[in-house]
């Protein structure tokens, strides 16, 4: 479905013309150079870069050995961003992630209390197997995600933009773990589950990796374009049918009590409807259309449900129930 209208630019915002009128092209060079170091895995790089150009953080769940790490550290190579990995363990301290006060001595002699940032203070971050951090410094990543900022000792600190979190974790291993709490899960714009490549991929992953070859990428964007970016992502129009066709599919979650225990908030219809946008901004779309809403539901929603008690004894899955909801005509009768 059209939107109402193509997108505009203020007299104020017409610096962003150049920028939004070079799109298509740095988005392909974008996925042009991903490609020279990843081997597939398309969904999940498209995904990424959508909850970047929407300010947002994704959780991505996966067996190890699947290009995580390396797909994220490529694209920070790309933009030109400060990235660092934070491997999370037990033993991990909030501290260990957000930095702190450390006693240093001047030339003369005195002492002072001087500010160690810690790894949590760059554009692009990756909190390998969160869920094995403890609870107190799972936390310590909420205010950074959510607020932009760090507080130590009474004084904030604000985090250089653009910032984003990959947090990833491992189904298989769960004795040691710490479950998200729903707080923290709602906190992530989306949640990305990989599958293993298919046999052809892995032909050219073997080819690639297990000969001489070492990725090369080159800066084709900078920090401030790809801010420009985020903004005009926030500009993509979309008619107020389709924005009630999406805060409709969130309003079913929590209308489903043989389903659902507890559905999704309205932060999820403020997601899917950004989701959407940067969907069809990367389609090259002036507009947003029934179809981007409908293939950001399942990553914006998969995470934000609590089934019930008979769903989960029947191993209904998340994403089964919202493929159920999209199917329900009833929904999309309101575009009509």
């Amino acid at each position: 479905m059209r939107g109402e209208q193509e997108i505009q630019l203020e007299d104020s915002e017409l610096d962003l013309k150049p920028t939004y009128e070079r799109a298509p092209e740095i988005f392909e060079v974008i996925f042009k150079e991903i490609g020279n170091a990843i081997v597939g895995q398309e969904e999940m790089i498209r995904q990424i870069l959508i909850a970047m150009l929407c300010e947002g953080h994704v959780l991505v769940e996966s067996n190890p050995g699947l290009g995580k790490t390396l797909t994220i550290s490529t694209i920070s190579q790309i933009m030109n961003m400060r990235f660092s990995r934070i491997q999370c363990t037990p033993d991990l301290m909030p501290a260990d992630i957000t930095g702190t006060d450390i006693i240093e001595e001047d030339d003369k002699g005195g002492k002072r209390f001087q500010f160690k940032v810690g790894p949590v203070f760059a554009n692009i971050v990756l909190a390998d197997e969160v869920n094995r951090a403890s609870p107190k410094t799972q936390s310590a990543l909420l205010e950074a995600m959510q607020e932009k900022q760090v507080t130590v000792a009474n004084t904030t600190y604000l985090l250089d933009k653009p910032f984003f979190i990959l947090a990833t974790q491992n189904p298989l291993e769960m004795e040691g773990t710490y479950a998200l709490p729903e707080a923290q899960l709602d906190r992530f714009l989306m949640k990305i589950l990989l599958k293993y490549p298919d046999p052809d991929e892995e032909f050219e992953i073997v080819n690639r990796y297990a000969e001489s070859f070492r990725p090369t990428v080159r800066k084709c964007i900078d920090k401030q374009t790809f801010l420009e970016l985020q903004q005009i992502t926030r500009r993509i129009p979309i008619s107020d049918k389709l924005k009630r066709y999406a805060i409709d599919i969130v309003n079913r979650t929590r209308n489903m009590p043989e389903l659902i225990e507890a559905g999704a908030s309205p932060r999820a219809s403020i997601a899917l409807i950004l989701c959407a946008k940067a969907n069809a901004f990367l389609d090259n779309r002036k507009y947003v259309d029934k179809d981007d809403i409908d293939c950001m539901t399942l990553p914006v929603l998969r995470h934000r449900l609590i089934l019930s008690f008979d769903a989960a004894r029947d191993n209904v899955t998340s994403d089964e129930v919202i493929n159920r909801i999209l199917a329900d005509r009833t929904i999309s009768s309101a575009l009509q």
